[in-house]
Protein backbone atom coordinates (compact mmCIF):
# COMPACT_ATOMS: atom_id res chain seq x y z
CA UNK A 1 0.00 0.00 0.00
CA UNK A 2 1.40 3.39 -1.04
CA UNK A 3 1.85 5.88 1.79
CA UNK A 4 0.77 9.53 1.36
CA UNK A 5 1.36 12.42 3.73
CA UNK A 6 -1.23 15.14 3.23
CA UNK A 7 -0.94 18.71 4.43
CA UNK A 8 -4.15 19.13 6.43
CA UNK A 9 -4.74 22.87 6.75
CA UNK A 10 -8.07 22.75 8.56
CA UNK A 11 -9.90 23.79 5.38
CA UNK A 12 -12.45 21.92 3.29
CA UNK A 13 -10.16 21.32 0.30
CA UNK A 14 -7.44 19.41 2.14
CA UNK A 15 -10.09 17.58 4.21
CA UNK A 16 -11.77 16.21 1.07
CA UNK A 17 -8.38 15.48 -0.51
CA UNK A 18 -7.55 13.29 2.53
CA UNK A 19 -10.95 11.56 2.32
CA UNK A 20 -10.48 10.79 -1.40
CA UNK A 21 -6.98 9.39 -0.87
CA UNK A 22 -8.28 7.07 1.83
CA UNK A 23 -11.12 5.95 -0.49
CA UNK A 24 -8.53 5.23 -3.20
CA UNK A 25 -6.73 2.84 -0.85
CA UNK A 26 -3.71 4.90 0.18
CA UNK A 27 -2.16 4.73 3.64
CA UNK A 28 -2.77 8.38 4.64
CA UNK A 29 -1.08 10.47 7.35
CA UNK A 30 -2.27 14.03 8.09
CA UNK A 31 0.20 16.73 9.04
CA UNK A 32 -0.67 20.29 10.06
CA UNK A 33 2.05 22.84 9.41
CA UNK A 34 2.39 25.53 12.03
CA UNK A 35 4.34 28.28 10.35
CA UNK A 36 3.51 31.43 12.23
CA UNK A 37 3.38 32.49 15.88
CA UNK A 38 2.94 36.25 15.88
CA UNK A 39 -0.78 37.06 16.06
CA UNK A 40 -0.18 40.78 16.63
CA UNK A 41 -0.36 41.64 12.92
CA UNK A 42 -3.11 39.25 11.89
CA UNK A 43 -6.72 40.34 11.67
CA UNK A 44 -7.41 37.71 14.26
CA UNK A 45 -10.74 36.08 13.42
CA UNK A 46 -9.74 35.47 9.80
CA UNK A 47 -7.14 32.72 10.16
CA UNK A 48 -6.30 31.70 13.72
CA UNK A 49 -3.93 28.75 13.39
CA UNK A 50 -5.15 27.15 16.61
CA UNK A 51 -8.70 26.78 15.31
CA UNK A 52 -7.39 25.47 12.00
CA UNK A 53 -5.20 22.83 13.67
CA UNK A 54 -8.17 21.73 15.82
CA UNK A 55 -10.35 21.38 12.72
CA UNK A 56 -7.59 19.40 11.00
CA UNK A 57 -7.35 17.10 14.02
CA UNK A 58 -11.14 16.54 14.06
CA UNK A 59 -11.09 15.69 10.33
CA UNK A 60 -8.20 13.26 10.84
CA UNK A 61 -10.05 11.54 13.70
CA UNK A 62 -13.22 11.32 11.59
CA UNK A 63 -11.27 9.71 8.74
CA UNK A 64 -9.32 7.46 11.11
CA UNK A 65 -5.89 8.63 9.98
CA UNK A 66 -2.83 9.46 12.12
CA UNK A 67 -2.35 13.19 12.71
CA UNK A 68 0.50 15.37 13.86
CA UNK A 69 1.33 19.10 14.04
CA UNK A 70 4.79 20.12 12.88
CA UNK A 71 6.34 23.49 13.70
CA UNK A 72 8.09 24.96 10.67
CA UNK A 73 7.98 28.56 11.87
CA UNK A 74 11.75 29.15 11.98
CA UNK A 75 12.35 27.92 8.42
CA UNK A 76 9.21 29.76 7.28
CA UNK A 77 10.51 33.00 8.77
CA UNK A 78 13.90 32.52 7.14
CA UNK A 79 12.73 31.48 3.66
CA UNK A 80 9.46 33.38 3.26
CA UNK A 81 9.07 36.25 5.73
CA UNK A 82 12.66 37.50 5.52
CA UNK A 83 12.53 37.24 1.73
CA UNK A 84 9.31 39.30 1.73
CA UNK A 85 10.86 42.03 3.85
CA UNK A 86 13.95 42.17 1.62
CA UNK A 87 11.86 42.39 -1.55
CA UNK A 88 9.57 45.15 -0.21
CA UNK A 89 12.63 47.05 0.97
CA UNK A 90 13.93 47.01 -2.64
CA UNK A 91 10.59 48.32 -3.91
CA UNK A 92 9.56 44.95 -5.34
CA UNK A 93 6.35 43.03 -4.58
CA UNK A 94 6.89 39.34 -3.77
CA UNK A 95 4.28 36.58 -3.99
CA UNK A 96 4.57 34.62 -0.72
CA UNK A 97 2.08 31.95 -1.82
CA UNK A 98 4.22 30.87 -4.78
CA UNK A 99 7.33 30.89 -2.59
CA UNK A 100 5.58 29.02 0.18
CA UNK A 101 4.75 26.18 -2.20
CA UNK A 102 8.27 26.04 -3.63
CA UNK A 103 10.16 26.43 -0.34
CA UNK A 104 7.88 24.97 2.34
CA UNK A 105 5.12 22.64 1.12
CA UNK A 106 7.06 20.98 -1.67
CA UNK A 107 10.53 21.16 -0.13
CA UNK A 108 10.71 21.16 3.67
CA UNK A 109 7.33 19.44 4.10
CA UNK A 110 8.04 16.99 1.26
CA UNK A 111 11.36 16.01 2.87
CA UNK A 112 9.63 15.41 6.23
CA UNK A 113 7.09 13.21 4.43
CA UNK A 114 9.85 11.20 2.73
CA UNK A 115 11.56 10.73 6.11
CA UNK A 116 8.26 9.26 7.37
CA UNK A 117 8.49 6.71 4.56
CA UNK A 118 5.89 8.35 2.32
CA UNK A 119 5.76 7.72 -1.41
CA UNK A 120 3.92 10.98 -2.04
CA UNK A 121 2.76 14.23 -0.51
CA UNK A 122 -0.73 15.51 -1.31
CA UNK A 123 -2.39 18.92 -1.06
CA UNK A 124 -5.83 20.39 -1.60
CA UNK A 125 -4.82 22.46 -4.62
CA UNK A 126 -7.18 22.85 -7.56
CA UNK A 127 -4.82 21.59 -10.25
CA UNK A 128 -3.98 18.30 -11.95
CA UNK A 129 -0.93 16.21 -12.70
CA UNK A 130 -0.48 14.04 -15.75
CA UNK A 131 2.36 11.63 -16.49
CA UNK A 132 3.86 11.17 -19.94
CA UNK A 133 6.00 8.09 -20.57
CA UNK A 134 8.80 8.88 -23.01
CA UNK A 135 10.24 6.49 -25.59
CA UNK A 136 13.16 5.67 -23.28
CA UNK A 137 10.72 4.76 -20.50
CA UNK A 138 11.43 7.91 -18.44
CA UNK A 139 8.50 9.88 -17.10
CA UNK A 140 7.69 13.55 -17.70
CA UNK A 141 5.16 15.19 -15.38
CA UNK A 142 2.69 17.79 -16.62
CA UNK A 143 1.12 20.39 -14.30
CA UNK A 144 -2.39 21.12 -15.58
CA UNK A 145 -4.91 23.73 -14.49
CA UNK A 146 -7.80 22.58 -12.31
CA UNK A 147 -11.13 21.62 -13.89
CA UNK A 148 -12.82 24.40 -11.86
CA UNK A 149 -11.64 27.51 -13.74
CA UNK A 150 -12.90 29.75 -10.90
CA UNK A 151 -10.59 28.00 -8.43
CA UNK A 152 -7.64 26.92 -10.61
CA UNK A 153 -4.51 27.26 -8.43
CA UNK A 154 -1.87 26.09 -10.89
CA UNK A 155 -0.33 29.60 -10.88
CA UNK A 156 0.68 29.17 -7.22
CA UNK A 157 2.63 26.04 -8.19
CA UNK A 158 4.49 27.66 -11.09
CA UNK A 159 7.90 27.14 -9.45
CA UNK A 160 7.65 23.38 -8.93
CA UNK A 161 10.21 21.04 -10.47
CA UNK A 162 9.86 17.66 -12.18
CA UNK A 163 11.31 16.04 -9.04
CA UNK A 164 8.72 17.74 -6.80
CA UNK A 165 5.85 16.86 -9.15
CA UNK A 166 6.97 13.21 -9.27
CA UNK A 167 6.21 12.98 -5.54
CA UNK A 168 2.95 14.96 -5.52
CA UNK A 169 -0.76 14.15 -5.74
CA UNK A 170 -3.62 16.62 -6.27
CA UNK A 171 -6.76 14.63 -5.36
CA UNK A 172 -9.36 17.40 -5.95
CA UNK A 173 -8.04 18.76 -9.25
CA UNK A 174 -10.80 17.03 -11.23
CA UNK A 175 -13.53 18.51 -8.99
CA UNK A 176 -15.28 21.85 -8.70
CA UNK A 177 -15.55 23.68 -5.39
CA UNK A 178 -19.30 22.91 -5.02
CA UNK A 179 -18.53 19.21 -5.59
CA UNK A 180 -15.81 19.35 -2.91
CA UNK A 181 -18.21 20.94 -0.40
CA UNK A 182 -20.87 18.32 -1.27
CA UNK A 183 -18.43 15.45 -0.57
CA UNK A 184 -17.45 17.09 2.75
CA UNK A 185 -21.09 17.54 3.69
CA UNK A 186 -22.09 13.97 2.76
CA UNK A 187 -19.27 12.64 4.92
CA UNK A 188 -19.98 14.91 7.90
CA UNK A 189 -16.60 16.64 7.77
CA UNK A 190 -16.51 19.61 10.14
CA UNK A 191 -14.96 21.81 7.45
CA UNK A 192 -17.83 21.36 4.93
CA UNK A 193 -19.16 24.91 5.29
CA UNK A 194 -15.97 26.57 6.49
CA UNK A 195 -15.06 29.79 4.68
CA UNK A 196 -11.95 29.76 2.50
CA UNK A 197 -8.94 31.27 4.24
CA UNK A 198 -7.56 34.50 2.84
CA UNK A 199 -4.35 36.40 3.13
CA UNK A 200 -0.72 35.32 3.27
CA UNK A 201 0.10 31.65 3.02
CA UNK A 202 -0.07 30.23 6.58
CA UNK A 203 -0.14 33.65 8.23
CA UNK A 204 -3.69 34.59 7.38
CA UNK A 205 -5.15 37.97 6.67
CA UNK A 206 -2.72 40.66 7.77
CA UNK A 207 -2.60 44.41 7.77
CA UNK A 208 0.32 44.58 5.38
CA UNK A 209 1.76 47.95 6.47
CA UNK A 210 1.69 46.80 10.12
CA UNK A 211 3.23 43.49 9.13
CA UNK A 212 6.00 45.22 7.18
CA UNK A 213 6.56 47.76 9.97
CA UNK A 214 8.06 44.97 12.06
CA UNK A 215 11.17 45.48 9.96
CA UNK A 216 10.60 48.40 7.58
CA UNK A 217 10.27 51.60 9.53
CA UNK A 218 7.71 54.30 8.54
CA UNK A 219 9.28 57.13 6.58
CA UNK A 220 7.26 60.14 5.48
CA UNK A 221 7.33 60.98 1.76
CA UNK A 222 5.22 62.61 -0.93
CA UNK A 223 2.52 61.28 -3.26
CA UNK A 224 2.78 62.73 -6.77
CA UNK A 225 -0.05 62.68 -9.30
CA UNK A 226 1.19 62.28 -12.87
CA UNK A 227 -1.06 63.55 -15.68
CA UNK A 228 -1.96 61.03 -18.42
CA UNK A 229 -0.54 63.26 -21.15
CA UNK A 230 3.02 63.95 -19.98
CA UNK A 231 5.70 64.01 -22.62
CA UNK A 232 7.11 60.53 -22.06
CA UNK A 233 3.75 58.95 -22.93
CA UNK A 234 3.63 60.93 -26.18
CA UNK A 235 7.10 60.23 -27.53
CA UNK A 236 7.44 58.77 -30.99
CA UNK A 237 8.64 55.21 -31.42
CA UNK A 238 12.28 54.98 -32.44
CA UNK A 239 13.24 52.72 -35.33
CA UNK A 240 14.66 49.40 -34.11
CA UNK A 241 17.65 47.56 -35.53
CA UNK A 242 16.28 44.17 -34.46
CA UNK A 243 13.62 42.41 -32.39
CA UNK A 244 15.76 42.33 -29.24
CA UNK A 245 16.16 46.11 -29.35
CA UNK A 246 12.39 46.52 -29.76
CA UNK A 247 11.64 44.21 -26.81
CA UNK A 248 14.19 45.97 -24.60
CA UNK A 249 12.46 49.27 -25.40
CA UNK A 250 8.95 48.03 -24.60
CA UNK A 251 10.05 46.27 -21.40
CA UNK A 252 11.56 49.46 -19.95
CA UNK A 253 9.38 51.00 -17.29
CA UNK A 254 8.88 54.78 -17.34
CA UNK A 255 11.21 56.75 -15.05
CA UNK A 256 9.41 59.51 -13.14
CA UNK A 257 10.55 62.63 -11.36
CA UNK A 258 8.58 64.83 -8.96
CA UNK A 259 8.59 67.53 -11.67
CA UNK A 260 6.48 65.20 -13.87
CA UNK A 261 3.42 65.85 -11.74
CA UNK A 262 2.01 67.63 -8.71
CA UNK A 263 2.27 66.71 -5.05
CA UNK A 264 -1.17 65.68 -3.80
CA UNK A 265 -0.46 64.06 -0.44
CA UNK A 266 1.90 62.27 1.94
CA UNK A 267 2.57 58.61 2.74
CA UNK A 268 4.37 56.70 5.48
CA UNK A 269 6.80 54.75 3.28
CA UNK A 270 7.05 53.97 -0.43
CA UNK A 271 8.02 50.37 0.42
CA UNK A 272 4.49 49.74 1.78
CA UNK A 273 2.91 50.30 -1.65
CA UNK A 274 2.76 48.37 -4.89
CA UNK A 275 1.87 49.09 -8.51
CA UNK A 276 -1.82 49.10 -9.30
CA UNK A 277 -2.74 49.73 -5.63
CA UNK A 278 -5.69 52.03 -5.00
CA UNK A 279 -6.45 51.63 -1.29
CA UNK A 280 -4.42 53.31 1.43
CA UNK A 281 -3.43 56.47 -0.44
CA UNK A 282 -5.96 58.65 1.43
CA UNK A 283 -6.00 61.35 -1.23
CA UNK A 284 -9.40 62.80 -2.09
CA UNK A 285 -10.74 65.41 -4.48
CA UNK A 286 -9.83 63.69 -7.76
CA UNK A 287 -12.36 63.00 -10.50
CA UNK A 288 -11.30 59.34 -10.71
CA UNK A 289 -9.57 57.26 -8.01
CA UNK A 290 -5.78 57.43 -7.88
CA UNK A 291 -3.76 54.28 -8.64
CA UNK A 292 -0.09 53.74 -7.86
CA UNK A 293 1.80 53.71 -11.17
CA UNK A 294 5.29 53.51 -9.66
CA UNK A 295 7.19 53.65 -6.38
CA UNK A 296 10.69 55.02 -5.83
CA UNK A 297 12.03 53.56 -2.58
CA UNK A 298 15.36 55.38 -2.90
CA UNK A 299 13.74 58.83 -3.04
CA UNK A 300 10.70 57.60 -1.04
CA UNK A 301 8.17 58.92 -3.59
CA UNK A 302 4.90 57.33 -4.76
CA UNK A 303 3.75 58.20 -8.28
CA UNK A 304 0.05 57.91 -9.01
CA UNK A 305 -2.35 58.44 -11.88
CA UNK A 306 -6.10 58.92 -12.13
CA UNK A 307 -8.23 56.00 -13.25
CA UNK A 308 -7.68 52.40 -14.34
CA UNK A 309 -6.82 53.44 -17.91
CA UNK A 310 -3.90 55.74 -17.00
CA UNK A 311 -1.07 54.99 -19.49
CA UNK A 312 1.45 54.76 -16.64
CA UNK A 313 -0.17 51.51 -15.55
CA UNK A 314 0.37 49.71 -18.86
CA UNK A 315 3.29 47.89 -20.47
CA UNK A 316 3.49 45.35 -23.26
CA UNK A 317 6.69 43.48 -22.44
CA UNK A 318 8.46 42.18 -19.34
CA UNK A 319 11.83 40.57 -18.73
CA UNK A 320 12.97 37.60 -16.63
CA UNK A 321 16.70 37.07 -15.93
CA UNK A 322 18.27 33.64 -16.35
CA UNK A 323 18.70 33.41 -12.55
CA UNK A 324 14.93 33.87 -12.05
CA UNK A 325 13.83 31.69 -14.98
CA UNK A 326 12.19 28.33 -14.24
CA UNK A 327 10.90 25.60 -16.54
CA UNK A 328 8.60 22.90 -15.17
CA UNK A 329 8.83 21.24 -18.56
CA UNK A 330 12.61 21.29 -18.91
CA UNK A 331 12.28 19.48 -22.25
CA UNK A 332 10.52 22.57 -23.67
CA UNK A 333 13.17 25.04 -22.45
CA UNK A 334 14.10 27.61 -25.10
CA UNK A 335 17.60 28.04 -26.52
CA UNK A 336 18.96 31.52 -27.32
CA UNK A 337 17.07 33.14 -30.25
CA UNK A 338 14.19 30.64 -30.02
CA UNK A 339 10.60 31.84 -29.54
CA UNK A 340 7.43 30.20 -28.26
CA UNK A 341 3.80 31.30 -28.45
CA UNK A 342 2.07 30.84 -25.10
CA UNK A 343 -0.78 32.00 -22.90
CA UNK A 344 0.52 33.84 -19.84
CA UNK A 345 -0.62 35.54 -16.65
CA UNK A 346 1.14 37.93 -14.29
CA UNK A 347 -1.10 37.37 -11.28
CA UNK A 348 -3.44 34.77 -9.83
CA UNK A 349 -6.96 34.82 -11.32
CA UNK A 350 -5.91 36.98 -14.25
CA UNK A 351 -7.45 35.55 -17.44
CA UNK A 352 -4.71 34.04 -19.60
CA UNK A 353 -3.26 36.45 -22.17
CA UNK A 354 -1.66 35.75 -25.56
CA UNK A 355 2.11 36.27 -25.46
CA UNK A 356 5.34 35.28 -27.18
CA UNK A 357 8.48 34.22 -25.34
CA UNK A 358 11.82 35.40 -26.76
CA UNK A 359 15.02 33.86 -25.35
CA UNK A 360 18.18 35.96 -25.36
CA UNK A 361 21.62 35.42 -23.80
CA UNK A 362 20.85 36.88 -20.37
CA UNK A 363 17.18 35.95 -19.95
CA UNK A 364 13.75 35.83 -21.50
CA UNK A 365 11.30 38.46 -22.77
CA UNK A 366 7.56 37.87 -22.42
CA UNK A 367 5.91 40.01 -25.08
CA UNK A 368 2.13 40.30 -24.71
CA UNK A 369 -0.23 40.81 -27.62
CA UNK A 370 -2.03 43.49 -25.58
CA UNK A 371 -0.60 45.86 -22.98
CA UNK A 372 -0.92 44.57 -19.41
CA UNK A 373 -1.93 46.57 -16.35
CA UNK A 374 0.42 46.84 -13.36
CA UNK A 375 3.31 44.59 -14.41
CA UNK A 376 5.02 44.45 -11.02
CA UNK A 377 8.67 43.67 -10.28
CA UNK A 378 9.04 40.71 -7.91
CA UNK A 379 5.77 39.06 -8.97
CA UNK A 380 5.70 35.86 -11.02
CA UNK A 381 4.78 35.53 -14.67
CA UNK A 382 3.62 32.01 -15.59
CA UNK A 383 3.14 30.66 -19.10
CA UNK A 384 0.92 27.90 -20.40
CA UNK A 385 0.46 25.80 -23.53
CA UNK A 386 -3.27 24.99 -23.60
CA UNK A 387 -4.05 24.06 -19.98
CA UNK A 388 -0.50 23.02 -19.06
CA UNK A 389 1.72 25.33 -17.04
CA UNK A 390 5.19 24.87 -18.54
CA UNK A 391 7.32 27.61 -16.96
CA UNK A 392 7.54 30.79 -14.94
CA UNK A 393 9.86 33.52 -13.75
CA UNK A 394 10.22 36.50 -11.45
CA UNK A 395 9.50 39.79 -13.22
CA UNK A 396 12.59 42.04 -13.28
Amino acid sequence: MKKVVIGLSGGVDSSVAAYLLKEQGYDVIGLFMKNWHDDSVTISEECPWLEDSNDALIVAEKLGIPFQTIDLSSVYKERIVDYMFNEYEKGRTPNPDVLCNREIKFDVFLNIALQLGADYVATGHYCRKETLVNEDGKETFRLLSGIDKNKDQSYFLCQLSQEQLSRTLFPIGELTKPEVRKIASENDLITADKKDSQGLCFIGKVRLPEFLQQRLKPKKGVIVEVAPNIEQYQRQLPSFENKEEELAYFSEKPQYEIADGKIVGEHQGAHYFTKGQRKGLDVGGTKEPLFVIDTDVNENVIYTGQGKSHPGLYRRTLFVTNEELHWIRTDLELEVDETLEVMARIRYRQPLQKATLYKIDCGLYVDFEEKQSAITEGQFVAWYIDDELVGSGVIS
